[in-house]
Order: structure tokens, then sequence, then C-alpha cells
């Protein structure tokens, strides 16, 4: 795993041995940058789910202003600031349940990286909180990640793709 474009190309990155978690593939991340690209620079970003952080930092990478990478695995917690080496004056890395900070959070974003564990419904209550606090920009982008239960949102979708199982949709405030 490393880092795809940007500033940091070729970084290499840890993160595939943190139970629960699958990074995503190179070739996904790939795709998934190029259909947002115009969204990056000089976001705040919001990775919720981050796992090894390779999507925020990626974002980081890519000219994002500023990026939060919440997780509440300590492991990967470790992972996160191993990984952030370059980029911590870009990064709030934060050990807590992603409900407690969306809903204490007071600040919003340009950019929201939802990549929950697929078999859980973490994806539409991280939705339903978003859009009910109005965590996110006028003109912003939510990128959900998931295989089986789709997003419920009433955000405006964008683009869709599917690779394999995996699939993400790109909603737009």
């Amino acid at each position: 795993m490393r880092i795809i474009s940007g500033k940091y190309k070729g970084k290499k990155l840890k993160g595939f041995t943190i139970d629960g978690t699958r990074p995503t593939m190179d070739r996904v991340k790939e795709s998934l940058f190029g259909m947002i690209q115009n969204y990056i620079k000089d976001a705040t970003v919001l990775d919720l789910f981050s796992g090894s952080g390779a999507l925020g930092l990626e974002a980081i990478s890519n000219g994002a202003k500023i990026c939060y990478l919440i997780d509440n695995n300590p492991e990967a917690i470790k992972i996160i600031k191993d990984n952030s080496t370059n980029f911590e004056e870009k990064l709030h890395i934060i050990s807590t349940d992603y409900k407690k900070f969306l809903k204490t959070i007071e600040k919003k974003f340009d950019i929201i990286f939802l990549d929950p564990p697929y078999q859980s419904n973490q994806l539409n209550t991280a939705l339903k909180i978003i859009e009910k606090r109005d965590l996110l920009n006028k003109g912003g982008i939510v990128i959900c990640e998931y295989e089986q239960a789709a997003p419920e949102t009433n955000l405006k979708l964008i683009k869709e793709k599917s690779y394999g199982a995996k699939k993400i949709k790109i909603f737009e405030k």
C-alpha cells in the first residue's frame, strides 16, 4: 500500500495487518481520486473510519488543507501515526467512536470519506448524523465505500462505480 499521487507519491504505508480493516486497493484509490480531484485543493477532509489513514493521507498529498483521521482501534491509531511522517501539521488524529466524534465536532467539511466495516450499519448511521448536524459544506462531497447495504441519504448522487463486490457512491451537498 502506498500514496499513489501528489506531493508524497510513492510513500509506502503500513496497514494490511490491522484486524477488521480492508485497505482500499491502489487501483480503486487511483480511480476514486481521479473522480474527486477537483474537490481536493485546500479542502477540509474527514476520514471517519480511517484504518491506516490511507485515504486522508492521499487527500493531503493531493493538496487538501487539513484532515481529521478518526478511528477507535488503538492499533489503527498507532499505524496512522506511523504513516503520518511529514504530514503532522496537516492532521488531527483522534482515537474515538465515530458517533461521539460526529455528535461533538464543531466544524464543517468539504470532503468526508465513509468506509466503515461492511457488515455494520455504521454507514447509514454516520450519514444521518452528518446530515442532521449539517457537517458538510455547500458543494462538499461524501464518498461512501460499501459492499451490501447501499447508502441512504438526501444528498445528491453525483458519481458511482463498482469494483467487483466493492461499490463507491459519491454524494454532493
